[in-house]
């Protein structure tokens, strides 16, 4: 139950995802970095963590009949919604170990890799990410990607965020909330150095803040990215009641006086580049 007496009801389906968190692939927040991707015609695209494809069908409009887009990712759900939406070529996969299999795209090399608000869920193996991305690249090929980074989710006024919140809440149900944390959010340095000892050359790499509305409120929001995640072995009381806890922590720092939430994301953007192959 939530504050107001009622139930949630939010999963994580490709149609929550469109009403608590279309600004995932909003034009204003998007535009960057597509922009450094820039696809053209012709080119051989892979989408990393594509969830409803609506990036993805663009890039697939912008390389034309002759190029090859295929999108990735390891929510079926997510992949029916992408093909539903126009996207040709799908893979379900784990993006920490990914194989392409050669009976789907034999012979394909990618011009580049893209990313979007994937990456940051791969805290199990991010070198895995680097080293399937290097399978599938051909050399020279590039990395483009857009992530949560060093700094995303802290409160607005920068003194304690809705990741804090939560780890405090959990502990103090004596739960080591490190465990369950199930965000991966490097500082520019961190990932600097895991791209160049995966043999990339990261030609451009920055922390971008960016204040984010949330139009359902941060409760909707927790709903939808915590409770499968970070809440998964609660009970559905009990998870209801860290997130109610949660969102009275976090008003004083995500609330404006009109009632309108908003949360600051801090997105680790790059481009980076992979070199010759021994």
């Amino acid at each position: 139950m939530t504050t107001d007496g009622k139930t949630s009801g939010i999963d994580y389906t490709p149609d929550s995802y469109n009403k608590i968190a279309s600004f995932v692939y909003s034009e204003e927040f998007t535009a960057p970095v597509l922009k450094w991707l820039n696809p053209s015609q012709g080119q051989r695209i892979i989408d990393l963590g594509c969830g409803s494809g609506d990036l993805t069908v663009k890039i697939q409009d912008a390389v034309g009949p002759d190029g090859v887009v295929v999108g990735v990712d390891y929510n079926q759900d997510m992949l029916t919604k992408a093909s539903q939406n126009g996207v040709k070529n799908l893979l379900l996969c784990d993006i920490q170990d990914m194989k392409i299999p050669t009976n789907l795209f034999e012979g394909i090399s990618f011009d580049a890799a893209f990313s979007n608000a994937a990456l940051h869920w791969c805290k199990r193996n991010p070198s895995g990410v680097l080293e399937g991305v290097k399978r599938v690249l051909k050399d020279g090929g590039r990395f483009i990607c857009e992530m949560g980074g060093y700094l995303n989710c802290v409160g607005v006024d920068f003194i304690m965020g809705v990741r804090s919140c939560l780890h405090h809440v959990i502990r103090k149900r004596g739960v080591d909330p490190d465990s369950m944390d199930p965000w991966y959010f490097p500082s520019v340095e961190e990932y600097h150095e895991l791209l160049e000892g995966a043999g990339f050359k990261v030609e451009a790499i920055s922390l971008v803040p960016r204040i984010t509305p949330l139009k359902g409120g941060l409760r909707d929001w927790l709903q939808l990215f915590t409770r499968e995640t970070f809440l998964k072995t609660f009970g559905d009381e009990e998870a209801a009641e860290i997130m109610d806890e949660v969102v009275r922590m976090c008003e004083v720092d995500c609330k404006d006086q009109d009632g309108n939430w908003s949360m600051m994301y801090a997105r680790l953007r790059f481009s980076a580049t992979l070199g010759e192959r021994a």
